[in-house]
């Protein structure tokens, strides 16, 4: 084969020296983590954008201002979703907060609706979660919450309980990288996607979500698209008290990659590992 795409995070060690030991073939590594090489391009998508304009929905619905997130593994790509998550949430509602319980695994139905479940016996009443099952959704929904997924549409899991959720979309990168090898014009690096382009975007909003929330989230993913609107500006400080962003600046690429930090507003901390 002369593609291959290493499509999970923990795949680069091995992409990287299998790449290394066959540099007439091209390697697509998910997350911007491989070691660069001539023959490997990593992609990712900017999925903290999505999580912000979910943060805008689950700070209007909640009533308890107590909001769950069952987070998978505590790597920079993750928090980074918390906070930007976060971040969206206190835009509409700044006395809301958002509790985080870390399954510290990226598959684990039985966890990760255990944790949906413990946090809204806690006192959340959305529930949203960075795992590829709908598994946060069920505990949630079968406990009177509501729920936000990620990765995928999980609205036929609970209908009347889903608010909406991040979604990937690869193949419209996937048909570019197969393009790229074949006319000659691959080159290696880096790729982001984002709500631009719709490697990252929506599922559909509940009905029960205010229609002044829903054009909140259309004017401000439209601000995201443009370049006009950042929510990752300053000052930001973290959980802890800390100035993370100072006033005026804000967050590259290469700085959300090393986000090893939780933003005001989250209630909870970063397991070591």
């Amino acid at each position: 084969h002369d593609l291959i795409f290493a499509t999970a995070f923990g795949y680069q060690p091995f992409t990287q020296q299998v790449a290394n030991q066959n540099p007439d073939k091209h390697f697509f590594g998910i997350t911007p983590t491989v070691v660069p090489a001539d023959n490997i391009l990593n992609y990712y998508g900017k999925l903290w954008d999505g999580r912000y304009l979910t943060g805008l929905v689950a700070g209007a619905m909640t009533e308890s201002n107590i909001i769950g997130f069952v987070a998978a593994q505590p790597i920079p790509t993750v928090i980074a979703g918390i906070n930007a998550f976060t971040l969206g949430v206190r835009e509409v509602n700044p006395d809301a907060e958002v509790r985080v319980v870390w399954t510290l695994s990226w598959y684990d139905p039985p966890a990760e609706k255990q944790a949906a479940v413990a946090l809204v016996e806690a006192g959340a009443d959305v529930i949203a979660q960075h795992q590829d099952t709908p598994s946060p959704v069920q505990g949630a929904a079968e406990n009177g919450a509501w729920a936000i997924g990620s990765e995928s549409d999980m609205t036929s899991f609970a209908p009347e309980r889903y608010l909406t959720g991040t979604v990937w979309d690869w193949c419209p990168f996937y048909v570019k990288a197969v393009e790229m090898v074949k006319n000659g014009s691959f080159k290696p690096g880096e790729f982001y996607g984002g709500l631009d382009d719709g490697t990252v975007s929506l599922a559909p909003l509940n009905d029960a979500v205010p229609a002044d929330i829903k054009a909140m989230v259309e004017e401000k993913q439209q601000a995201l698209i443009d370049g006009s609107f950042d929510y990752w500006t300053g000052p930001l400080q973290d959980n802890e008290g800390n100035e993370v962003v100072a006033a005026g600046g804000t967050l590259s690429i290469a700085d959300i990659n090393g986000m090893g930090w939780l933003v005001d507003g989250v209630v909870g901390k970063i397991p070591n590992r």
